[in-house]
């Protein structure tokens, strides 16, 4: 029986398609910090926001918590997020 290695450093299938960010950072965004319920997953976004706050000058953080990691985050929650960041960023934990 032999063993197969992936290689992550193989030449990407697809070219890159380019990013162009749709939040306005002319202002000082409002980032907010989703958290998916697992354990530990609010304790990996407080650093998170430490990291950033020192990147983003003036940035305002607000965090949620979906507290089921096997659902997605209710259409409330999401517009609730949406209505209220510039920005969003979801975290796993373990």
């Amino acid at each position: 029986m032999s063993v197969e290695y992936h290689d992550p450093r193989a030449a990407p299938l697809t070219p890159p398609q380019p990013y162009e960010p749709r939040a306005d950072f002319t202002r000082a965004p409002v980032i907010g910090l989703l958290a998916n319920g697992f354990p530990d997953a609010d304790v990996f976004l407080e650093a998170m926001e430490l990291a950033l706050a020192g990147h983003l000058p003036g940035a305002e953080f607000r965090h949620y918590n979906k507290r089921n990691a096997s659902t997605p985050a209710s259409p409330a929650l999401v517009e609730q997020i949406r209505s209220e960041c510039t920005v969003a960023l979801a975290a796993y934990g373990h």
